[in-house]
């Protein structure tokens, strides 16, 4: 089955839907943007969801010592890392992680090949935003970089779109979030309820 992350929740209301409508993680972002929740407001969110809910928070080039303060905090599962992270930065970190990388071009795949994780999410490339942009990418390349790892699809996936992505790279997980709002940080139900449900479709059809 295709894993499913709903990224970008402010709200209990949106984290209890997306569990609630078939989600096997949630994304809080804990960096600039327009979705950003503060750690106070995520733990309170976290302590009324199912245990085996995934939680996951996405940082952006914060401090190592925060982002496990952050972790420990909010009860989270993983940490996902949107900027410049490196290898090392990795190491000392010493939590589960999920790296994102923006894709530009095939040149991508040299960097992801320098990561030594299990994990990595691929985005759409943005000069001014780490992610949420809504924009898609070539797939093509996210084929290819299956071979480093399991590969979490994001960039531009909505419920009329995934079936094609799926078919396409047939990844370990997709992740959406402004695929599926009604406005940024507020959670549509019924976008939410087609994306899984057409992601669900797809895993019935093809296994």
């Amino acid at each position: 089955m295709t894993r499913i992350k709903i990224c970008g929740i402010t709200n209990l209301k949106d984290a209890l839907l997306a569990s609630d409508s078939g989600a096997d993680a949630i994304g809080f972002i804990f960096a600039e943007s327009p979705r950003k929740i503060k750690p106070e407001l995520a733990r309170k969110i976290i302590s009324s969801l199912p245990p085996f809910l995934v939680k996951v928070g996405v940082f952006v080039d914060e401090k190592i010592d925060m982002v496990r303060t952050v972790y420990s905090y909010c009860g989270l599962s993983f940490v996902q890392l949107h900027g410049d992270e490196d290898q090392n930065y990795i190491n000392a970190l010493s939590l589960p992680v999920i790296k994102a990388f923006k894709v530009k071009d095939r040149q991508i795949l040299n960097h992801i090949s320098e990561y030594r994780g299990n994990y990595f999410l691929l985005d759409a490339f943005d000069e001014n935003h780490a992610g949420g942009t809504g924009k898609n990418f070539d797939w093509s390349i996210s084929r290819k970089a299956k071979k480093f790892g399991k590969v979490i699809l994001s960039g531009g996936l909505n419920q009329k779109n995934v079936k094609l992505a799926l078919e396409k790279v047939r990844p370990y997980a997709v992740d959406v979030c402004s695929g599926v709002e009604a406005s940024p940080g507020k959670k549509d139900p019924k976008k939410i309820r087609r994306f899984i449900n057409e992601v669900r479709e797809w895993d019935y059809l093809t296994n």
